[in-house]
């Protein structure tokens, strides 16, 4: 793919065994890309949506108010969105494993990626024992005394099984737990609309009422305004590890853009429609709605204003059934992030090594010891533990995005000078602008959203949950320069070798059976 003859198919086969091996470095035991459209389209819309968006508003609604959570959810939500469409752009040109912390490497520096990549499969691996640790707030809407600790086991038990079996199952049972997201939102935005209406119990019309009622519509001042970005940051993460799929997506050059111009607005829809409705119809001091002890999620808060106790119930299984979810889709990025740290040089390569259907198995097992340990903190309080493990998160997600918009910036300016921007398969129309703000906008929100740590009084834990990545990913970047003796890319000796196709992608591919619940789940997508 060194040609620049713009007439040359971009995505041809490389022809080089060289460039072949550096790309899959097991050669016959790479990972094998079986994901199919339908369901990395689904993965892409509710893969995603998991705690942050369920329990998480309802923390964001009662710290800053339904101002605070209607502009941050949407602040964070462009953000996003930008930081898809750069993200999209690499990925299609070069679909690996790593994506996005690959990148980092191979466009900015390689002590770049190295820090990246650690932070993000941690980030993976706390996501996972949060949203098993979420189960315990989320059961106890039903009783006080279930033994909360044993469904984290079972179902931390059940997403590794997913993961390591292979990659068809993790992609199967996320395409159904997904598309079961999905409508609940939908249906959950519709019954929303009625409530507000006056169809619910005791309420009658509801309107505007609760922006105005108290401290609304911003609660906490600007600390209540700033903190809520870590929520809703926490709550987006994860959209960008879709591009983490590209490895073992068939046909990455056309199901990745598809997925990053036609999904994510599907995604932003149901992030800044929720939020709405859920500011609208819930006020900021509704009991339960916040405490160290137990949260209740502002859709079962919902259903059971519609009057409907029983409704509250199943959108309380459901919403559980979208923290499995969210845990399956974590460890499966954490583990590929691993998989890639091992072929990379950063980690021991014994986390290559793959079952015989091509999954990296002994990173799986690492990651979700990883995440089990962590989750057995709960014991400790879950609501607050909770608390802290979004607040790594939150951070956590907002650094990936801001080293994206650095390596959308270099990818750009090495593919202008090596004259291969006729080759992009995809291209990203808001830069150079977009990655500009997104990068800028970012650092501002990750230096000023720990307001809440030092005011009323400075609280120590929370200042750390919200600063300790800060320097400890600096030190890794400069620790591992020093090392390894590492150098800046220059924009004209960039790795911009592509090799979108394997041998096993030439094969012909059965196609999906088409039941009349994927063709629903297919109409969401597309």
């Amino acid at each position: 793919m060194g040609s620049a003859d713009p007439e040359k198919n971009t995505h041809d086969v490389s022809s080089s065994p060289e460039s072949h091996a550096r790309l899959h470095p097991q050669n016959e035991d790479h990972l094998r890309r079986s994901l199919s459209a339908r369901q990395v389209q689904m993965i892409a819309i509710g893969g995603t949506i998991g705690t942050g968006l369920f329990l998480g508003t309802g923390k964001a609604l009662a710290t800053g108010g339904p101002a605070s959570l209607l502009l941050c959810y949407s602040i964070v939500g462009g953000i996003i969105f930008v930081t898809m469409l750069s993200l999209g752009e690499m990925a299609a040109f070069v679909p690996v494993a790593g994506s996005f912390c690959t990148f980092a490497g191979r466009y900015v520096d390689d002590a770049f990626g190295f820090a990246l990549t650690w932070n993000y499969w941690f980030n993976d691996a706390v996501s996972t024992a949060a949203d098993l640790t979420a189960l315990n707030l989320l059961v106890k809407y039903w009783s006080d005394d279930f033994p909360w600790y044993a469904l984290g086991i079972v179902v931390w038990v059940l997403i590794v099984l997913a993961n390591i079996i292979n990659v068809k199952a993790y992609g199967e049972l996320e395409y159904w737990l997904s598309l079961l997201k999905v409508v609940t939102i939908i249906i959950f935005i519709i019954l929303s609309i009625a409530v507000n209406a006056g169809g619910n119990i005791g309420y009658g019309y509801i309107g505007g009422k609760y922006w105005t009622k108290g401290d609304a519509p911003f609660v906490g001042g600007i600390g209540g305004f700033a903190s809520v970005f870590v929520t809703a940051s926490f709550a987006y993460g994860g959209t960008e590890s879709i591009a983490i799929t590209a490895g073992e997506t068939r046909d990455p050059a056309r199901v990745l853009p598809r997925v990053v111009k036609n999904v994510f607005w599907r995604i932003l829809l149901f992030y800044i429609l929720s939020a709405l409705m859920i500011g609208l119809n819930i006020p900021y001091d509704y009991p339960g709605l916040s405490t160290k002890s137990s949260r209740t999620s502002p859709f079962t808060i919902a259903f059971q204003m519609a009057g409907s106790k029983a409704a509250g119930s199943f959108v309380n299984a459901v919403v559980i059934s979208s923290v499995i979810s969210a845990g399956n889709h974590a460890l499966y990025a954490g583990s590929r992030l691993l998989y890639t740290l091992g072929a990379n040089g950063h980690a021991p390569r014994v986390f290559t090594k793959l079952t015989r259907y091509q999954v990296p198995w002994v990173a799986v097992m690492t990651t979700s010891l990883v995440a089990i340990v962590l989750f057995s903190l709960s014991f400790a309080g879950s609501g607050q533990v909770w608390t802290w493990l979004q607040n790594i998160v939150g951070v956590s997600n907002q650094l990936s995005w801001i080293c994206i918009g650095i390596a959308s910036l270099r990818f750009r300016a090495g593919i202008k000078a090596q004259g291969k921007e006729h080759l992009l398969p995809f291209k990203n129309w808001t830069y150079p602008w977009g990655p500009v703000i997104c990068v800028v906008l970012n650092i501002f929100i990750v230096l000023v959203q720990g307001w809440t740590s030092f005011r009323p009084k400075f609280s120590p834990i929370d200042f750390v949950s919200l600063y300790l990545e800060l320097p400890v990913f600096v030190a890794m970047i400069f620790g591992w320069k020093l090392i390894k003796r590492t150098k800046f890319r220059k924009a004209s000796e960039m790795d911009l070798e592509t090799d979108v196709y394997t041998k096993d992608d030439m094969e012909p591919v059965k196609k999906d059976w088409k039941s009349w619940g994927q063709r629903i789940g297919t109409w969401f997508c597309f």
